[in-house]
């Protein structure tokens, strides 16, 4: 993969990636290079162009998003067998979101291959999360149609359903009515203290540190008890607040299902011995 820069007067993205950036050989590099294609670019290059479809990558997004969407539910299917419809249909949502798209596509930095316009490319296109989660269903497309169902099933289930997979099985264990908010850890935490009598999650800020330019934030995440107080669940850091809510609000997460799980086995093991006992009498 080359990172030259074209010499035009539009903006200068990266080459279009080679026909094995995405794990399949083109055989028509060109649906590539259309699923790469703004039509901001169309638009002040070639205005005369915007009524053909071909002229940038809106139509293959279309498609992508069919694609994407069976191959998600087929393997929500596979991997959650025991799962009822509403939480797949869940599951699926948060996996196909433009907030978990445009997540994936700056994660492979998809933004340094797209073909902009001048303005787009000013305005911060190549990082926009809906510009981004548009063209990663474009790509999806042009691998559905140049590889088939086979390519697209691949590039899926590598990118965008296999890195879920943790924040998509906690969520699960802790509750059974997961709303969907992969990576979004305090909505999982807050729903969870929902789901299980607690009120809202406190945020406390209890450090910060480090010059402007390199902050470093420490943040606690508490909750109201009964006698009136509040309770430390967990306590983390990172370079934004932001940041450090979230980690803060996994491990909580994570402190509280591990706690609903070991008192459900010390109750099953205690009903356990008390009807052996009545047994014996």
């Amino acid at each position: 993969m080359t990172t030259r820069h074209r010499k035009s007067g539009r903006s200068q993205p990266k080459d279009t990636p080679a026909p094995t950036l995405f794990d399949h050989k083109f055989e028509r590099p060109e649906l590539l290079t259309w699923a790469l294609t703004h039509r901001s670019l169309a638009y002040e290059t070639k205005p005369e162009t915007l009524p053909d479809p071909a002229s940038d990558n809106e139509q293959l997004e279309f498609v992508g998003d069919a694609v994407l969407g069976l191959a998600v539910a087929e393997s929500l299917f596979r991997r959650f067998p025991s799962s009822r419809e509403g939480e797949l249909t869940r599951l699926r949502a948060s996996l196909v979101s433009r907030r978990h798209l445009g997540e994936v596509a700056a994660r492979i930095d998809l933004g340094s291959f797209l073909l902009l316009g001048r303005g787009e490319e000013q305005s911060g296109g190549r990082k926009k999360t809906a510009l981004l989660a548009n063209a990663l269903e474009a790509v999806i497309a042009a691998l559905y149609l140049d590889g088939g169902l086979t390519a697209a099933r691949a590039f899926i289930e590598k990118h965008i359903i296999e890195p879920a997979l943790p924040d998509l099985n906690l969520a699960l264990q802790g509750t059974s009515t997961f709303s969907g908010a992969i990576g979004d850890h305090k909505s999982a935490l807050q729903e969870h203290l929902q789901a299980t009598g607690f009120g809202q999650p406190h945020y406390v800020l209890t450090d910060s540190s480090g010059p402007d330019h390199q902050k470093r934030f420490r943040v606690e995440v508490r909750i109201d008890d009964k006698s009136g107080g509040s309770r430390a669940l967990a306590e983390s850091e990172g370079t934004t607040k932001k940041q450090a809510q979230q980690e803060a609000a996994r491990l909580a997460f994570e402190r509280l299902v591990a706690e609903a799980r070991i008192a459900k086995s010390s109750l099953n093991n205690h009903s356990n011995g008390a009807g052996r006992a009545e047994a014996a009498e």
